[in-house]
């Protein structure tokens, strides 16, 4: 099956609907696959892997149909450009706090002389034995990159600049992590948070940048009402919970149905 790629998100005639990839198994990504996912975020930050077993899982995306996005465990150089050779369409930075920070990691995902990624012609994103060189580094610009997750204080506060930032595919917001920034404890709700995130949307819509939402609750009814919510606010990508949370809630539905 032909690689699919982040440009074949935004071309969908339905707004692209994700989730977080936390458990280390071709056969959970096999499952969103024939759920019907059309993306996911391989978690390096907050699963208990590393790039050997991303790599694995972007196999089982690839062999899905699904995009397959990765989270950095940090604003790494270094992993963005092993993340985009092993096959990930688009790489997440976690904790994007200015405008330098992000146009340096849009940086690390291109090769000389736009960028700083390291250039081998021997990967899996080339088919391990690239011939022409310069027919990939192209696709490789038009296809992949840097999805900048904002969650944090300072992100905020230089959200503008961020989003001016030329060559970034996508915002990413983190309601929890900014309300834990901000002082609120996990309570994203809270009305600075909620005012925080609006303030994100209007960056991003001025700046034509498509803005990824999370949606927490994986409860079939709630879930539609956090995507009508957000798409009302100029969201166009949808994250549902984790493959950890959609599990465990169809776990304990089925555990207290049986009590």
């Amino acid at each position: 099956m032909p690689r699919r790629s982040f440009p074949d998100l935004l071309a969908l005639p339905q707004p692209p609907l994700g989730t977080w990839t936390q458990i280390r198994s071709e056969e959970v990504v096999d499952m969103l696959g024939a759920a019907g996912f059309d993306f996911t975020i391989v978690d390096c930050e907050h699963g208990a892997f590393g790039i050997e077993t991303a790599e694995k899982l972007f196999r089982a995306c690839d062999a899905n149909g699904i995009v397959p996005l990765v989270r950095a465990p940090s604003a790494d150089p270094v992993f963005i450009g092993q993340a985009l050779d092993a096959g990930a369409a688009a790489v997440v930075v976690p904790g994007i706090a200015s405008a330098e920070q992000a146009c340096a990691m849009v940086a690390a995902a291109r090769f000389a002389p736009e960028g700083t990624r390291g250039a081998c012609p021997c990967v899996r994103a080339g088919d391990h034995f690239i011939r022409d060189w310069r027919g990939h580094v192209a696709r490789q610009r038009e296809s992949v990159g840097v999805i900048a997750l904002v969650e944090t204080r300072a992100g905020l506060e230089a959200i503008e600049e961020i989003c001016a930032v030329d060559g970034l595919l996508a915002l990413l917001i983190g309601p929890f992590d900014l309300s834990v920034s901000l002082g609120h404890a996990g309570d994203y709700l809270a009305g600075e948070v909620q005012a925080g995130i609006g303030r994100m949307l209007r960056a991003a819509r001025a700046n034509g940048l498509p803005v990824m939402a999370p949606i927490f609750n994986p409860q079939p009814d709630e879930a539609r009402r956090q995507r009508d919510d957000w798409k009302a606010r100029g969201a166009t990508m949808f994250v549902v919970g984790t493959d950890k949370i959609i599990a465990a809630y169809a776990l304990q539905a089925y555990a207290i149905g049986s009590r």
